[in-house]
């Protein structure tokens, strides 16, 4: 990915859970497959972090590949079985050293179970809503999980189409909510696409999808 084109058209490669055995698996669209139940490790639903409030979860559901969903699953495990820990007996140290009310390490103990947390549960989250991109996608046009080469003014790019989870914009993996990728979610080998970006518009040519 040329570097011209990665820095003016930075923003239009950013965009504004799957189940575990036993799921039902239904087809939702081309390229993707949905889990439409999950058994989330069999974790327990989590009370809100001990500050700021519950952690408001979008529900909506999020590509991944499966490389992607065993990352998240390996840290929720992660959080639930040594992060959270962690946390609690830094507070309950911090609780030995007397008065709550001016102890340093306890209230950042209390801060970093709140941010523990809330990861947890975004990360329950996804994995419980994720669709499961199809690795044996077709090549006629382009879906979520295609890589497609282009040229445009910038010379020939390449990208691969992700969910926003796994946008690496700088690695050619960008987010089918992006710009880029809503221009070329549905387009075929030949056609001429135009993006509308917030640093002007850039038009291109597919040359190749697979």
């Amino acid at each position: 990915m040329s570097r011209a084109f990665d820095s003016r058209f930075r923003r239009a490669y950013h965009s504004g859970p799957v189940g575990t055995s036993g799921a039902r698996i239904d087809r939702v669209a081309p390229g993707v497959l949905s889990f439409i139940q999950d058994r989330s490790h069999g974790l327990p639903t989590l009370d809100p972090p001990a500050l700021g409030g519950p952690v408001a979860v979008n529900n909506k559901p999020t590509y991944l590949s499966r490389d992607g969903l065993e990352k998240l699953r390996t840290e929720l495990d992660e959080m639930v079985s040594i992060k959270r820990p962690e946390v609690a007996n830094r507070i309950h140290d911090a609780k030995e050293h007397g008065d709550l009310t001016e102890n340093a390490e306890y209230e950042d103990a209390k801060n970093e179970q709140a941010f523990v947390e809330g990861r947890i549960q975004t990360l329950q989250a996804l994995i419980k809503n994720a669709t499961l991109i199809d690795e044996n996608h077709s090549s006629d046009h382009v879906q979520i999980g295609s890589t497609v080469t282009v040229d445009g003014e910038d010379g020939v790019e390449t990208f691969t189409i992700v969910g926003s989870t796994e946008a690496r914009p700088s690695n050619g993996r960008i987010s089918n909510e992006s710009p880029v990728g809503r221009a070329l979610l549905g387009r075929k080998k030949g056609d001429k696409v135009v993006v509308h970006a917030p640093a002007g518009d850039m038009t291109f040519a597919i040359t190749n999808i697979k």
